[in-house]
């Protein structure tokens, strides 16, 4: 593990040259941040990509080894990951690249999305390593029947205070809790639960449950969720289903539609106008239209694709496929992929700033 001055010493030309924060007067300080990427890697740090030129600029070593979760808090002054083999959050100067704090969360934790100046983060007891066994097999049933016996723990959704950098609270999801999302007023958190088969929606300060949507009968494996722009609709990925759940405002479903193999994670254009996700066995980003829910088009990308942003002018998608390694840059008017940028480890989740569309972000948040 390199060294913190080591990490500074990485990042800080890159960053102090692209974003003139530091050291320069007020009327510099007031220029727009250069655009900026953010990579997990899960078998390294955090990779800072230059959304000018598509090329690396830093590395930021986040003390801590497998981060996975991802987020930029709103004000662009902290940058936060989810440390799947610490079991902790670590809190990041997104400028200089300094760990401020690092926060016990729990065992696993994977999936952060922040709004105001709270983390949510899932962490998961009861997971198991490697891939899930196959829905309906024997090792399945086996592995359910042992949670059962054993009386295991479901996922929680940790709460986390970043002006206080401490865990204030617990939301219980199910078990292996996966995506987050919130509602238009910020005042519950919609999750997807793997092993449990459905979607649950959670009062943000009371942690009750307010509601559950099975997804049983679209497949198995339920992974992302976002919402739309305009806070009407939500929608669902089934991995092991191929198919989308469409709800509206109240949870309740609309519609589902199918898509190509094991979809993953979904975000909403700008507009709302278009549904993209990443097939992680597809290999592709497939699109849809949200007005009749049609696939529009599709461009391939690597292996094992799971998280996605736009850039902040919405020109350009970048996605960060793990099995290959890479970032794949796509042009997003032509939905054509004009850049690799390879030498990634294991890359798991990705974000902008300026806080842009994507997976794991969006700016209204």
């Amino acid at each position: 593990m390199k060294s913190r001055t080591m990490t500074r010493a990485l990042i800080l030309p890159a960053l102090l040259g692209l974003t003139g924060l530091l050291g320069c007067g007020k009327e510099e300080a007031a220029e727009e941040p250069a655009p900026l990427a953010y990579v997990s890697n899960q078998k390294g740090n955090v990779t800072v990509i230059d959304l000018a030129t598509f090329e690396p600029v830093g590395e930021i070593n986040v003390g801590a080894e497998g981060p996975r979760g991802i987020g930029i808090t709103a004000d662009g002054k902290l940058l936060v990951t989810a440390n799947v083999d610490g079991g902790d959050l670590s809190l990041i100067d997104r400028v200089s690249g300094e760990v401020i704090k690092r926060v016990p969360i729990g065992e696993n934790p994977e999936f952060v999305r922040i709004r105001g100046d709270r983390a949510f983060v899932s962490f998961e007891p009861a997971a198991i390593g490697g891939p899930p066994p196959k829905p309906g097999s024997e090792e399945a049933k086996a592995l359910a029947k042992q949670r059962e016996e054993d009386e295991e723990e479901p996922a929680k959704i940790a709460v986390v205070d970043l002006t206080e950098g401490k865990v204030i609270k617990a939301i219980t999801g199910g078990m292996e809790t996966e995506g987050i999302e919130f509602s238009a007023d910020g005042s519950k958190i919609i999750v997807t639960n793997e092993a449990d088969e459905n979607v649950t929606v959670h009062d943000i300060e009371t942690g009750k449950m307010v509601k559950e949507i099975s997804t049983r009968p679209y497949g198995n494996r339920p992974r992302g969720i976002k919402m739309s722009p305009d806070g009407k609709m939500y929608v669902a990925s089934v991995e092991y289903g191929n198919h989308l759940v469409v709800m509206d405002s109240d949870f309740n479903v609309l519609r589902d539609v199918e898509t190509g193999q094991v979809p993953y994670g979904v975000t909403f254009n700008r507009d709302g106008s278009r549904l993209l996700v990443a097939l992680a066995r597809g290999g592709v980003i497939q699109v849809f239209d949200t007005s009749t829910w049609e696939a529009v088009g599709q461009v391939e990308t690597g292996k094992r694709c799971w998280h996605f942003t736009y850039t902040p002018d919405d020109n350009h998608i970048l996605i960060a496929c793990g099995r290959s390694d890479e970032v794949v840059v796509i042009d997003a008017n032509e939905m054509k992929v004009v850049k690799r940028i390879t030498g990634m480890k294991l890359p798991w989740g990705i974000v902008a700033y300026p806080k842009s569309v994507g997976t794991l972000d969006a700016p209204w948040q």
